[in-house]
């Protein structure tokens, strides 16, 4: 004859409230990356053709330098 016993899963809830709370936080600053008006920019310009960029005398692979030319030196 066989027995069987069932254990019920063992939940931390806690857990739970934590994981919710770091995925609330990465969501807000992914957000605010997205709205600034920089990344906007970066988007604008890559969406260009590379004929676009050259009336304007950027490369792509400066289109970020342009942007942030003013706060990072590189």
């Amino acid at each position: 004859m066989a027995h069987t016993t069932s254990h019920p899963a063992v939940s931390f809830p806690v857990l739970g409230y934590v994981s919710r709370f770091f995925t609330a936080i990465g969501t807000g600053l992914v957000r605010m990356g997205e709205n600034n008006s920089r990344f906007r920019q970066i988007e604008a310009l890559q969406a260009m053709s590379d004929a676009q960029l050259a009336e304007r005398g950027i490369k792509r692979e400066d289109i970020v330098r342009v942007v942030y030319g003013d706060v990072f030196w590189v």
